[in-house]
This record gives structure tokens, sequence and C-alpha cells, in this order.
């Protein structure tokens, strides 16, 4: 009974965590948000003094999580900015990200995108082509943005394994 018990553990675990890495790929799983409970599963799950994770750990990889989300956040403005897009462009791209979510896969890439053009035309009063570019800018930031949560996501799990197995 008590490997059971321990396989459904490690499954738990290994299931937060590698669901949290196809998170990042795919926007309809919190990646990120995974590989941060995945470690706190693994801490309650094994205790304290089996898990290797201190307070700390949590603190690392909270503050790496927080950015991930920045990151999701504000990379498809960032991209319209350097496309010149005006404060509206930036605005419409944070704003259709965020509705977006609510929309699954196709709002998260769309939301943005849509966001960014719509309020290039209708409040900065912007010709097609200059909307156009700004919203070129979305994509390729929102492009940036998700390797950069790749990036993060990666350095989270690096960093549980590191701590939970080789530090202590």
């Amino acid at each position: 009974m008590e490997i059971f018990i321990l396989i459904v553990k490690w499954v738990t675990v290994v299931t937060l965590i590698f669901g949290g890495f196809i998170g990042t790929f795919l926007p309809i799983l919190p990646g990120s948000l995974f590989i941060l409970l995945g470690a706190v599963a693994h801490y309650f799950l094994f205790g304290q003094s089996e898990s290797g994770l201190t307070w700390v750990s949590f603190v690392i990889l909270t503050v790496l999580f927080a950015a991930s989300i920045l990151v999701d956040w504000v990379s498809g403005a960032i991209g319209a900015k350097w496309f010149g897009a005006s404060k509206w462009g930036i605005g419409g791209a944070i704003l259709g990200g965020i509705i977006g979510i609510f929309f699954g896969f196709i709002g998260l890439v769309i939301g943005p995108l849509l966001g960014a053009f719509l309020f290039e035309m209708i409040f900065a009063k912007k010709e097609l082509n200059s909307a156009t570019k700004s919203t070129w800018g979305t994509l390729l930031g929102g492009g940036a943005g998700l390797i950069a949560k790749l990036g993060v996501s990666v350095l989270m799990i690096v960093y549980y394994i590191t701590d939970a197995f080789f530090v202590n």
C-alpha cells in the first residue's frame, strides 16, 4: 500500500510540473502556476524534511511566477510600442489580452491584436496601414513574450529540481 501512495504522490507532482511546462505553449493551461503548484504539492505531500524545499524556495518560485504573468500581460503592448503604437494601441493590446483570457486560446491570440488594432483606428484615429503596423508589433511582442515565458518556466523547473534534489 505504501508504494501505491508513493506513486500517487509522484504522479501528482510530475503531472503538475509537466502540465505547467506544456501550459507555457498552450495558453489554455496556466503554465507557471502549475509549476508553482507542483512544488507546493511536493512540499506538502512529502513533508519539509523529505522535500528539500524551504520558504526561500517558494519566495523565488513565486517571484518567477509573477514575472511570467507580467511578461504575459505586457509583451504584446511592448511589441506594439516598438512598432509605433500610440498609448491607445498599447492600452487596447492590454485590454484585449485581459478580455481574451476568458475566450481560451483563440481569445489570447486574437484579443491583444484586435484590441490594439481597434483602439488605434477608433481612439488614436490612425490610418489603416499605421494601425496594422502596430498590430503586427503586438503579434511579434506576443511571440517574444512566449519565448520569455518559456525561459521563465524552464528556470522555475530547473530551480525546483535543483533545490528539491541537489541542494540539501
